[in-house]
């Protein structure tokens, strides 16, 4: 088990290596949305993790690249939480949630961004 903080929220919580982070974020009820279930197919799970923290992840490929660029609030060290399989050098992480997130198949619903 390692141990993972969830900004603004304060959270810390115990978490399985080798879960994922949006996982990990379900599992304690944390409100990270993650629309397509882990499927890399929206940006709602999108996180921004503490700079301390960001070179030791593995790096995102291209498609996690495609969908942070739709991503409400990106910064330099943003990630989507699916994408980030926890091990035991993570022990500690650090990650905010943004205050917004965009789901596009719901806001298409919705006639939103058409």
């Amino acid at each position: 088990m390692i141990k993972i903080t969830f900004l603004p929220m304060n959270q810390t919580v115990d978490v399985e290596v080798g879960s994922t982070l949006l996982e990990a974020a379900h599992l304690y009820d944390i409100p990270l949305e993650g629309a397509c279930e882990g499927s890399l197919a929206c940006s709602t799970c999108h996180v921004v993790v503490q700079p301390a923290w960001y070179d030791s992840l593995e790096p995102a490929e291209e498609d996690e690249e495609d969908m942070l660029d739709k991503a409400f609030g990106l910064t330099s060290t943003s990630r989507l939480a699916c994408q980030i399989v926890l091990d035991e050098a993570m022990d500690g992480l650090i990650v905010t949630i943004p205050t917004y997130s965009v789901n596009i198949s719901v806001d298409k619903k919705k006639g939103i961004g058409s």
